[in-house]
C-alpha cells in the first residue's frame, strides 16, 4: 500500500507518492488554478494519477490522500472554509479524487503538515514531542505531541506567531499588537532594519536597497551582518532577542524534545541558531545543563508533502 501527499500552494501544487513508513518516492507539480475549485480538484487528481501511472501503482493500492493547504479548514468534513491565497472558500475535497480513487482524504494546515513531515523523516526524526517553527512572511508553527499533531478543539492550534511578546507593540494583521510575528518573521526583521536605518546613514543597507530598486530583504540584512555592518548586527541581535523570547515561552509551556526551525530566515543556518540557542538556553526552565535542541529543518518543501501523506 502507498499514500499520496499534496502540498497545495498559491502558486504551485505539488503531489508526492510516499510509502506508509514515510519515504517520498517521487513528486510532480503543476501551477495552482487559483479561484477555480473544479480546476484545482482536477489538477490534484491528474497529478495523483500521473504519479501512480509512472510507478505502476494501482489506484486501489493508495490507502489515503492527504492535502496540506493554507487557510481555515474543517478537518471533519475535509473542507477549506476560507483560503485567501487560493482565491476560494467553502470547497470540500472529500470526493475530489473520484472516480479514480476511493480512499479516505485528509486535510490540514500546511504548517502542521510540515511539522509532521520533519517529525517523521526530517530533523525531528526520533523525537516524540516536537515544535516546528517557520520564519517567513509570517511566523507559523506546528505541534507534535506523542507522535501526533496537536491541533486543539477547533483544529487551529499552533498559531505561535500570534503570541504577544511586546505589550502594546507593533500592530499585527490579526488585530492584536506586539505579536511574535511582527518581530520575528522575515517581515519583522526588515521592519526593524528600516526603522534603524532612518537614524543611520552609514550602514551599507542603504546602498543595497538602491541596488534592489528600493526594496530591502531579510537576506540583505544577513549579508550586511556578514560584512560586519554595525547597524545590521545590532538589528539582528534585537531580532534574535525577540525570537528567543517567543521560543523560551513555548519551551517552558510544552517542553518539546526539539524545536525545528524552517522558512526563509532559517537559511542563515548556524549564524541564526547559535545565538538563538545561547539566548533560549540561558532563559528556559531546565533540570540538566543542556537546553532544548534547536535545529534547522532538513526536508525543505518536501516536508509538507510527506506530512500530508502521513496525516
Amino acid at each position: 500500500m502507498m499514500r499520496l501527499g499534496i502540498d497545495l500552494g498559491g502558486t504551485n501544487t505539488v503531489a508526492g507518492l510516499c510509502t506508509t513508513t514515510g519515504t517520498l518516492v517521487d513528486k510532480l507539480s503543476a501551477p495552482t488554478p487559483t479561484g477555480d475549485p473544479e480546476g484545482l480538484c482536477r489538477t490534484m487528481r491528474e497529478l495523483c494519477c500521473a504519479l501512480c501511472d509512472k510507478h505502476n501503482v494501482p489506484y486501489s493500492e493508495i490507502e489515503q490522500i492527504g492535502i496540506g493547504l493554507p487557510g481555515t479548514i474543517v478537518k471533519a468534513t475535509c473542507t477549506l472554509t476560507f483560503g485567501t491565497n487560493l482565491g476560494m472558500s467553502n470547497v470540500c475535497f472529500a470526493q475530489a479524487f473520484e472516480p479514480d480513487f476511493h480512499c479516505p482524504v485528509a486535510i490540514d494546515n500546511d504548517a502542521n503538515c510540515a511539522a509532521l513531515g520533519e517529525f517523521a523523516g526530517g530533523a525531528g526524526k526520533g523525537t516524540r514531542n516536537l515544535l516546528m517553527v517557520t520564519l517567513g512572511t509570517g511566523v507559523g508553527g506546528g505541534i507534535v505531541i506523542n507522535g501526533k499533531l496537536f491541533t486543539g478543539r477547533e483544529d487551529i492550534a499552533g498559531e505561535i506567531g500570534h503570541m504577544v511578546i511586546v505589550p502594546d507593540g507593533v500592530p499585527c494583521n490579526c488585530g492584536r499588537r506586539g505579536c511574535l510575528e511582527t518581530y520575528a518573521s522575515a517581515t519583522g526583521l526588515i521592519r526593524l532594519a528600516l526603522e534603524a536605518m532612518e537614524h543611520d546613514s552609514t550602514t551599507i543597507l542603504h546602498q543595497q536597497m538602491r541596488n534592489n530598486n528600493g526594496t530591502l530583504t531579510a537576506k540583505m540584512v544577513c549579508d550586511a551582518c556578514d560584512a560586519d555592518d554595525a547597524l545590521a548586527k545590532r538589528v539582528f541581535s534585537d531580532y534574535c532577542d525577540y525570537l528567543a523570547c517567543g521560543l523560551t515561552n513555548l519551551i517552558n509551556i510544552l517542553q518539546p524534545d526539539a524545536i525545528v526551525i524552517g522558512g526563509g530566515v532559517a537559511g542563515y543556518g548556524e549564524k541564526l541558531f547559535e545565538p538563538l540557542r545561547a539566548r533560549v538556553h540561558s532563559q528556559q526552565f531546565k533540570i540538566g545543563a543542556e537546553g532544548t535542541p534547536i535545529v534547522g529543518a532538513t526536508l525543505g518543501n518536501d516536508a509538507g508533502i510527506l506530512g500530508a501523506a502521513l496525516l
